[in-house]
This record gives structure tokens, sequence and C-alpha cells, in this order.
């Protein structure tokens, strides 16, 4: 949008507070090249556009907005001559992209000073060479510093997840490892009870029963019910009662292996009747070691699965051989998230899942997303351990109108309301110096709001604070990825 042409008095401009200091020849060349427009209400720029001048307001009112999702939202409204805004690092040049980075709009007939970009450039440079510098330093010191503080983060907390995972793979491999140990020990007894068996003095009929005994106690073993301590501690005393009955003075050693596979006094009772009374010490011997034999080939599948389900997490967290942007489900993310940071979260702290399955997959970029779950979990988690390491995460989803809300809650001490208001400005921190950069809820806001144009917000009392995070059920694909597959 283009104002109307008004003269330009360079004893009007010289009392805005940015030209004061600058000489009559400075003032008249700045009239002469620069122009004077008014504009009346509506739109000056928008955000995203070429920058192609750089305003400074006489008289008027002004607003300045910034896009957030599909919304504008107003950053600052004020009637004080001699403010500015437009293409204010037209000074860069090419050396980064010369855009609008908010959008203006006045609300009463303004008169604004008009700079073209490239003579604004020109007069700094010219101008204030030393400035210029110092400018041209603070602006691609902070960027560089921000991208190596941001990768510093990243590998961070890639190393405390890779600890981590590497310690909840430890469990089930060592417990595999054990279990496999025992197990070949178990089955060379087997073998030479088999052997001893196959020696003795034993009907056709009697090896028969004790196979079909085998075989059915296998069986039982699989569906072995749940028992509380108590009841596990007086089935090992019936147990133990029954076999030192039956002439088997170690049974006290059987017992709690048969407890656990499930077997009770009526198994006992059926293999006593199904072999001969000389061959029940050798029968239950050897029934005990295909028990244990079942219970540890269980172990061993456990354990691996276990691996397994750590392994399909890891590659759902890192989203390797994924497309970038793709619908998702986002209880899948949060659990392949929660699952390789259960390290962190530790004993004190209980894990609460409240979802809402009715939630739609949606598009998204889940690898990002889940950084932004990492770094509000590994929050949350510090606040609790600020707290004294006792307390709740509550990860709750629902539909919120027409998007989805991931909810993190943790019992910590809270946000104070002073600082509440920065918590989401680069580098700002409220950790002790060295564990915290404060880049993790900077990169989780530009995340959510400027890639998935959704809205990340808090609200906090002590005990009760609650990130949230709502995205849109719906989407177009990224023009640069609008042919990948979903």
């Amino acid at each position: 949008m283009s104002g109307r042409l008004m003269p330009c008095s360079p004893r009007e401009i010289s009392s805005l507070f940015l030209f004061e200091k600058l000489s009559p020849e400075q003032l008249g060349r700045l009239c002469s090249e620069g122009r004077v427009e008014l504009f009346q209400p509506g739109p000056v720029y928008t955000e995203g556009d070429p920058a192609t001048c750089f305003f400074v307001m006489v008289e008027g009112t002004v607003v300045l907005s910034r896009r957030v999702g599909g919304d504008d939202v107003e950053v600052t409204r004020t009637s004080q001559p001699g403010v500015y805004a437009g293409a204010m690092q037209a000074y860069l040049g090419d050396r980064v992209q010369q855009v609008y980075n908010n959008s203006m709009r006045v609300t009463e007939p303004t008169r604004f000073f008009v700079l073209p970009a490239d003579l604004f450039a020109d007069v700094m440079h010219e101008w204030f060479p030393m400035a210029v510098h110092l400018l041209e330093g603070l602006f691609f010191g902070a960027k560089n510093t921000q991208a190596a503080i941001g990768q510093r983060e990243r590998l961070l907390a890639l190393g405390s997840l890779s600890a981590g995972l590497t310690h909840e793979l430890n469990n089930p491999a060592a417990a595999a490892v054990r279990a496999t140990a025992t197990l070949r020990e178990r089955v060379a007894k087997m073998r030479h009870k088999l052997a001893m068996i196959a020696e003795g003095p034993f009907s056709r009929d009697a090896l028969a029963n004790l196979i079909d005994i085998q075989e059915r106690t296998a069986e039982r073993v699989a569906k072995a019910p749940a028992l509380s301590p108590l009841e596990a501690s007086d089935r090992e005393d019936m147990l133990t009662d029954w076999l030192e009955d039956h002439g088997i003075g170690y049974g006290w050693q059987l017992s709690p292996t048969f407890v656990q596979a499930g077997l009770d006094v009526d198994w006992l009772e059926q293999v006593a009747a199904a072999v001969d009374e000389e061959i029940l010490p050798g029968a239950i011997g050897w029934l005990n070691y295909t028990v244990e034999t079942e219970l540890l080939m269980s172990e061993i599948e456990d354990s691996t699965t276990r691996i397994s389900h750590l392994v399909d997490a890891a590659k759902q967290y890192s989203q390797l051989d994924r497309a970038p942007y793709r619908v998702v489900d986002v209880h899948e993310l949060l659990d392949s998230t929660l699952l390789m940071l259960s390290g962190k979260t530790g004993p004190g702290i209980k894990v609460v899942k409240e979802y809402d399955r009715t939630i739609p997959p949606i598009p998204a970029y889940p690898a990002e997303l889940n950084q932004v779950w990492t770094n509000l979990i590994d929050n949350a988690v510090s606040a609790i351990y600020s707290a004294g390491g006792q307390g709740t995460l509550t990860v709750r989803t629902a539909l919120d109108h027409e998007q989805a809300l991931v909810e993190f809650r943790d019992t910590g001490p809270g946000v104070p309301p002073a600082i509440k208001g920065r918590i989401f400005d680069p580098f700002f921190t409220t950790k002790p110096v060295g564990e915290g950069t404060g880049l993790g809820l900077d990169i989780s806001w530009r995340i959510v709001v400027n890639k998935h144009h959704g809205t990340l917000r808090v609200e906090s009392v002590p005990g009760d604070t609650r990130f949230q995070v709502l995205l849109p059920l719906t989407a177009e694909a990224p023009q640069e990825e609008a042919e990948e597959p979903v």
C-alpha cells in the first residue's frame, strides 16, 4: 500500500529522535532522496513481503503485529512520533533475507518519513560505519551463538537419550544372557536325568505317561496365574508338605519353581496317580527340569520382546526411513518419547497417560514434534526434581474444537508470574548455569507455532504447571514437500 506524497521539511524530521543529531546537510539529503507519505487507516505493509522501505512515523497511530499460526497477534500500538519499522536490516545486504518481519497498519491518517531500503543502507554505511560494524557483529554473533548452542542442546539431548536407551536395553539384555546360561545348565541336567530314566526299570507305558505329563505341564506353565505374595507363600508350604509326605526330602527347593509355574497339589496328585510310586521322585525331578526350562524360555522371550519394543520405539522416535512430513498418530509419538525418556523419570516420578483415542491422525513433522515432547517432558521432570524428586507427570490429549490438544502437567513448583512472559525467549532459562541453554522452549515454540501453525502456551500455579500444545487437525502439505508420500 502506498500513501499520498507530502512535503518533506528538514526541520520537522530533525525533531524525530532518530535524526536529531544529524547535520543540516544530512537532513537535506534525507528530504531530497526520501519522502513523506500520508497513509489512511489500513495496512502499510505485510509480514513476509520484500522489505523495500524504512518507515519513521511523524504523526498518527501505528500498530505492529506478528503472524502466529493463522492469526495476526498485535505486539505494539503507539502514537509516539519517531517510532520506526520496516527494512531495519537493509544495511546487512544480501547476507540475510530482506523481508518485513512484522505487519504494520495505521488506525488514523498517519504521516511517515519513508526511506527506500537501498538508500537507508547507503546512509548507514556512509554516516555510521562503526555502528554498522557493531550491529553486524551483534546480529550475526547472536545468530551464530544461537545456532551453536542449539546444536549443542540437540547433542546433549541425544547423549541423554542414548544413555537412557542403553540403560533400558541393558536390563533385558542382561536378563536374557543370564537366562540363557541357566537354560544351558538345566538342559544338560535334563539330558542326564533322561539317561538315568532310560536306564531304569521303567515300562513303555510308564515312560509314555511321564512324557504325556511333561507335555501337559509345559502347557500349564504357559498359563500360570499371577499370585499375590501371600498366596504364593501358602501354596509353597502346601507343595513342600506334599513332597515330603511322598518321600521327596528336597521338596522345599522344588516348590517355589512349581508355584511360579502355576502348579498345585492337585497337579502333584495327578502325577502320582499316573506313575508308579518307585519312580515318583525321579518323575518329579524330571518335571522340575521341564518347568525350569519353560520358565527360562519365557524369561528369554520377555527380555527379547522388551528389546524389540525399545528398538521400535527408538525408530519411531527418530523417524528413520519416514517421510519428514506425513499424517501421524500423536499417541504413537508420545509413547515412543516417554519410553525413550523412561530412564530420566526415575522411580520417584509417576507417569500418567490420559489419552483421548478419538483424536484422528494429524499432518505434521513427527521428528520435530518428538523434539517438542522431549523438551517439555525434560522440563517437567526437572521441575519435579527441583521440588524433591517426588511427583506426577501427566500426559493428556483431547480434542479442542478443530485442534488436537497435547498437555504436559507436572506437580513441580510452578513458573513464577514475573518470568512467565519470558520463558519462550531465546537463551532465557531458570536452570543453574551449565544445566540449561534457554533454547528448549524457544525451539519448541518455533516448531509448534511457525512450522505447524499451532499454539504453545503455559498455565502455572505451584503444584500444577501445564504446557499445552494445540495442533490443527488438517493442513496443506508444504510446497517443497507436497509430493512426499504420507
